[in-house]
This record gives structure tokens, C-alpha cells and sequence, in this order.
């Protein structure tokens, strides 16, 4: 008789756990989860539903545009929502945050509005887990500031403050401890099409100091990193990346896609941001890409701090340039590509990306959601706004969308950090 998923996981978390995963410095909660011993944890927060606060987000949406036989409705209200992963069986989405709260929203009778929104494992104390990814065998995995976390069989145990939990990556082993970080912090991750988890790691700095630059290509920091599902075999994947806070692949040629936030401080319409994609040799990644960065601050716009000082040719000879270079400080963050039934047919295998809006622009700008349609090559052909009107006439934002997601159903999920919401955009004509 074959295992089941449950047994399959606590399997996972007993071995882990009992071959010592857990640093002795790990809070002590992380050590009785992997041994499914009680924590006496108090039930974690949940957020109301419903009431004034939800009917004046409605009224923000009807501010949106969208294209004919589109639309959009509130899906749930979750504070600080950030990334997203929408699990398998009870479509439970699981939101990370900026701050010390992964969230499960859930949609208990399928009516298209969640009907309860909890705080998820309160008994594990997050730091920064903005990166939440869902494996397809159902295993949520949670990137942190410093530190990944596995929780195998997510949906069993959601109703409970207690979670198998387990650091695949135990905290201070992400990066050296000592480049941690208040800034560019917020963590992306994808399960690759080999089963590995991919991370974006964002450096900290608005353009890298000359003397972190070695460290950073070593270790994959302004980049993405890779690692098996259980915290071996790491890898970098690429560098030249400044900061990226949404990633994920192709299905059709297993391509790596990304979003880059660009150097701020050189003007209003420069540089660009970029959607950048890892090319693809003989079925593999082609590791060990350079994206320009910190010699370029987006496009081919060079950084006043490295415009003087020559590119290695180790770097040149690897350097790939965007496949989009999106509208100055939108601040492109998650991104996904559409594989549902719902939409057109022109949308299949398109991407979508959220543009979350400039914090220092002096004309404000993104704020929206944004497709791109690919070539029969797998190349960027056309990009476009999808969802539009979360800024006033005024220039103020409303809303600000954080990422992007596919539901159950085919429809998409959008997150809002500002608004602390997430909204689904469904397709309504013929």
C-alpha cells in the first residue's frame, strides 16, 4: 500500500528533525513541531470579513479598468498582503507579509469570496516571510528575511496553532548573517519545473558598494538562488539582479522569468524596470547569467557609481539584457504566467505582473497590473496595462498591487498591500 500524503510528510519532518536540522539558537516552538509536541500556542489572529471597510473597497474597484467581459471583486481582506500560493485541495491561498504574519484565505463554500482569513502556524515566529510557494504535491514552503521553512501538509494542519514545520534552510544560512538587512528583504520563490525551490535575494543597498560586489556574486545575493526541497545542493542561478520580488517559468519552455526594481535618485524616467528571463539550453537553465547590475541601473542606463569602471569580461560575455523594460519606478514586483481556461485565448502563456507604484516619483506612476504577450519563440512581443485605476486624479494611490496569482478556477488573484486585500479578476463574456 502506497503512503499516504500526511504520512509522507511527517516522515519528511521526523527525519529532518531527528538527524538535527534545528539550531540549538532556533526558537525552541520549531524543535516540538518537528517532534508533533505541543506548543500551547493560543489560536492565532483572524480578520473580520465583510462590514464598511469591504463596501469602500468595492467602491474603489469600480474605479478599475479592465478590458471588455472582464472583472474584478474583493476576494478577501488580509492586512499587509504581499505573495501568494494557492494550494490544491481546499484552494486555501496563502499570503506572506513584510512583517511577522502568513495568512490562509479560505473560500469555505466556493462562492468566490473567502469566508475566513487566519493567522497561519502562530506558534512559529516569522520574520519577514513575504515568500510563500506551493509545490504540487502539496507542500508550502515560506522565505523568509534569513531563513526557509517548509510546512508539509499545510492544509491538514491549518486549523491548528501547532504545524509540522521545518527550516530547510536554517536562519543565518540564506545569506551570511552579517548583510541582513531592513531593506530589499522581501523574499520571491517559485518550485522549479526540476522540483527545486528558486529564490530571489535582493541586495540591500540602492546601488552595491564596490567592495560587496564579490561577496554578492558568491553567495547570490542580487540574485536567485536554487536549493533541493530539502535545503541542499545550493546553487546561483544568476546574478546582476538588484532587487526582484517576483519570479516564475515558463511552462511551455521551462525559461525562468523575472521582475527588477531599478536604481532610484537619477530622475523620474530613468532607468527603466525590467522583466528579464534566464534562457534555456538543451532542455536546461543556463546558469551563471549576468543582468547587468550594479554597472547598470536598468536598461542600458549606467550607475553614476560604476559608469567609470570597466565591465569584467567574465560579466559582459554573460549579459543578458531585459525582455521588457517597463515604465521608470512602477516598481514591478510578482509575477505569473497564465495557464487557465478561463480568459481568451489570447491570454494562455501570457504573463502577468503586478507594478506596485513609486515611492519617490515626483509624478506618480504604476499602481496597476500589467500582461505581456510572448512570440512563438518565447521572447517578449507586446506589453500592455490589464488592470488600471488604483491611483486618483490626484496622484494618490488607492490601492497597491503586490502580486499575482492564478485561483482555482482560472481566475486571477490580485494582492494589495496598501488596501490589505486581495481582489479576483475574473472573465464574464463569450
Amino acid at each position: 500500500m502506497k503512503k499516504t500524503a500526511l504520512a509522507i510528510a511527517i516522515g519528511l519532518a521526523f527525519s529532518l528533525a531527528s538527524h538535527g536540522v534545528f539550531a540549538k539558537d532556533d526558537d525552541a516552538n520549531l524543535n516540538k513541531l518537528g517532534n508533533f509536541k505541543r506548543t500551547d500556542a493560543k489560536p492565532g489572529k483572524s480578520v473580520a470579513q465583510g462590514g464598511q471597510y469591504a463596501e469602500n473597497l468595492k467602491k474603489v474597484l469600480q474605479r478599475i479598468k479592465l478590458p471588455d467581459g472582464f472583472k474584478i471583486e474583493l476576494f478577501a481582506i488580509v492586512p499587509d498582503a504581499r505573495q501568494m500560493a494557492v494550494s490544491r485541495n481546499k484552494a486555501t491561498v496563502w499570503v506572506g507579509t513584510r512583517k511577522s504574519t502568513v495568512w490562509s484565505v479560505t473560500d469555505r463554500d466556493m462562492d468566490n469570496v473567502a469566508d475566513t482569513v487566519d493567522e497561519f502556524s502562530p506558534s512559529v515566529k516569522f520574520d519577514i516571510p513575504a515568500g510563500v510557494c506551493y509545490s504540487p504535491d502539496g507542500f508550502l514552503f515560506v522565505a523568509e528575511r534569513n531563513r526557509v521553512l517548509v510546512f508539509p501538509a499545510a492544509e491538514y494542519f491549518m486549523e491548528s496553532p501547532d504545524t509540522v514545520a521545518v527550516p530547510v534552510v536554517k536562519q543565518g544560512e540564506l545569506i551570511p548573517p552579517e548583510e541582513e538587512s531592513y531593506n530589499h528583504t522581501a523574499r520571491a520563490c517559485v518550485i522549479g519545473p526540476d522540483n527545486k525551490i528558486y529564490i530571489t535575494l535582493g541586495q540591500p543597498f540602492n546601488v552595491t558598494p564596490a567592495d560587496k560586489v564579490d561577496l554578492y556574486r558568491k553567495v547570490g545575493i542580487g540574485g536567485i538562488v536554487r536549493f533541493e526541497r530539502d535545503g541542499t545542493g545550493r546553487e546561483v542561478v544568476l546574478t546582476g539582479m538588484r532587487n526582484s520580488s517576483g519570479l516564475d517559468f515558463n511552462p511551455r519552455d521551462h525559461s525562468l522569468w523575472f521582475t527588477d526594481n531599478q536604481v532610484d535618485g537619477m530622475g523620474d524616467e530613468i532607468p527603466p524596470g525590467e522583466l528579464d528571463r534566464v534562457p534555456v539550453e538543451n532542455g536546461k537553465l543556463k546558469l551563471g547569467m549576468w543582468y547587468g547590475f550594479p554597472w547598470y541601473g536598468g536598461g542600458s542606463t549606467r550607475t553614476n557609481e560604476f559608469k567609470n569602471t570597466p565591465i569584467p569580461k567574465e560579466l559582459s560575455d554573460k549579459y543578458v539584457k531585459p525582455e521588457v523594460e517597463m515604465i521608470a519606478h512602477a516598481a514591478d514586483l510578482g509575477m505569473m504566467f497564465y495557464t487557465g481556461s478561463m480568459f481568451p485565448a489570447k491570454y494562455r502563456n501570457a504573463i502577468f505582473s503586478a507594478q506596485h507604484g513609486s515611492w519617490n516619483a515626483v509624478k506618480p506612476r504604476g499602481a496597476r497590473v500589467m500582461v505581456t504577450f510572448l512570440d512563438d519563440k518565447g521572447h517578449a512581443m507586446k506589453t500592455e496595462p490589464f488592470a488600471e485605476g488604483w491611483m486618483n486624479e490626484q496622484g494618490y494611490y488607492l490601492g497597491r498591487p503586490v502580486d499575482v496569482r492564478q485561483y482555482v478556477d482560472g481566475s486571477i488573484l490580485v494582492s494589495d498591500d496598501k488596501a490589505g486585500a486581495i481582489y479576483r479578476i475574473s472573465y464574464q463574456g463569450k
